[in-house]
């Protein structure tokens, strides 16, 4: 999020928001037989930690005590992140202290096994008070403070991991929007900080030698092999035209390709999404955006899909592939909610003017990367919040992949898959 000076929503009266949420959700209950044949069942009352004013931005799935299920850390803005512990039949506990007792503006979080001893590790990046943190997983459930291994301090506002140079360790990409002491109109340079293979989960800062020297107002990256030469490539979303394109040479070093990415209308992002829509095995580009961060209309608010062609191009395909929306969304996913083998989508949604609860949104594909709005069919109708960034994965050992979703002054939310979805018919 912006800063508390540029951002209205954190002025919000919470009363009045609750209000709202209270009287979009009494509104909203489907009938019985309807509720019964959706794709996912909420179990937020009984699944996780009450916390209805929680800015919970962003959620992390892994299993950090080692006892075979998936466990949850949360990214929390102004109150200390959270670590939430799964019985193994998904309803959580939160573990108090486990990252201190300091409030941060946190972002985002994700996770990885960064120093290569089996336990898995969680890195954080924060904006306002720029502090990033690395935390050691010990297997038990608790962590190592080694923030003093990452190089630098930011506005950050992204963030992605994974083995960019091809040395089997896991790296770490952050995306700014401002660098130390600084906004800046213009936005930050991006880090690269590169997993230390003498040392791992020590971090090298590669972005003088490895980044194009590109400042941008990110919100989102990405990362994922996007011209098919077995190498992570990157895609960078942000509040300010245009979205960046990188490619990879393969030894982590990037070059600006944005010119093949068709931008047809100025977007203000927060998250972008590489997945293949249409089922040609080529990635394609996924961007959520805002008309603005909780203030006029601004920008066109349209989910829009970016399709990969054979020579690498990326045409805006949105008109013939997205529902319409005019509701800004700050989060969402993929995931094949239907079983159907096609990747589908979940839509955070927000109404902007006025920074207004919203249900969440299902989009359903036919196999041919066209998407329909079955949200009456699939999503139930208590998911009425500002929902933010999502995690995706099988939380109660089922076999069936769950969706947690994080909020921003409402309740975050667990929705467990159903084997019997109406969202198949």
């Amino acid at each position: 999020m912006s800063s508390t000076a540029n951002n209205p929503i954190r002025r919000r009266p919470l009363a009045l928001a609750a209000s709202l949420l209270a009287a979009s959700a009494c509104n909203a209950q489907p009938p019985q037989d309807i509720a019964s044949a959706l794709a996912f069942s909420d179990v937020t009352a009984t699944h996780l930690p009450q916390a209805p004013d929680l800015h919970a931005l962003d959620i992390a799935l892994a299993d950090f005590d080692r006892d075979g299920d998936l466990d949850a850390a949360l990214a929390v803005e102004g109150a200390p992140n959270r670590l939430y512990l799964n019985d193994g039949q998904g309803r959580f506990a939160m573990r108090e202290g486990t990252f201190g007792q300091r409030p941060h503006d946190t972002e985002h979080v994700r996770a990885a096994d960064f120093d290569r001893d089996g336990h898995m590790d969680l890195v954080f990046v924060a904006e306002d008070d720029r502090v990033h943190q690395l935390f050691l997983g010990r297997g038990d459930g608790s962590f190592a403070d080694a923030s003093a291994r990452l190089p630098a301090m930011s506005v950050g506002n992204a963030l992605a991991v994974g083995d960019v140079n091809g040395d089997s360790l896991p790296d770490i990409v952050v995306g700014n929007s401002g660098m130390t002491g600084e906004r800046g109109e213009d936005g930050g340079r991006n880090f690269l900080w590169l997993n230390d293979p003498r040392r791992p989960g020590w971090f090298v800062d590669a972005t003088a030698t490895h980044l194009p020297a590109i400042d941008n107002r990110a919100q989102g990256v990405a990362l994922a092999d996007l011209d098919g030469d077995g190498d992570l490539d990157m895609v960078v979303a942000t509040e300010a035209p245009p979205t960046r394109f990188l490619i990879n040479d393969g030894r982590g070093r990037f070059s600006e390709a944005s010119s093949r990415l068709e931008q047809v209308t100025p977007l203000e992002t927060r998250e972008v999404h590489l997945f293949d829509a249409n089922g040609d095995r080529r990635p394609d580009i996924l961007l959520l955006n805002l008309t603005s961060n909780a203030g006029a209309w601004d920008k066109d608010p349209q989910a829009r899909l970016l399709v990969q062609d054979s020579s690498g191009r990326f045409a805006d395909e949105t008109a013939a592939r997205l529902p319409a929306n005019r509701f800004s969304s700050w989060g969402g996913t993929v995931m094949d909610f239907n079983r159907d083998g096609h990747p589908d989508l979940i839509l955070g949604a927000i109404a902007v003017p006025g920074f207004s609860p919203l249900q969440v949104r299902a989009y359903a594909n036919d196999g041919n990367g066209r998407f329909r709005d079955v949200t009456a069919a699939t999503i139930p109708a208590t998911t009425i919040g500002r929902s933010w960034s999502m995690a995706v994965g099988d939380v109660n050992g089922d076999g069936i992949d769950d969706l947690f979703i994080g909020g921003w002054g409402t309740q975050a939310r667990l929705l467990l898959g159903r084997r019997a979805s109406a969202a198949n018919e």
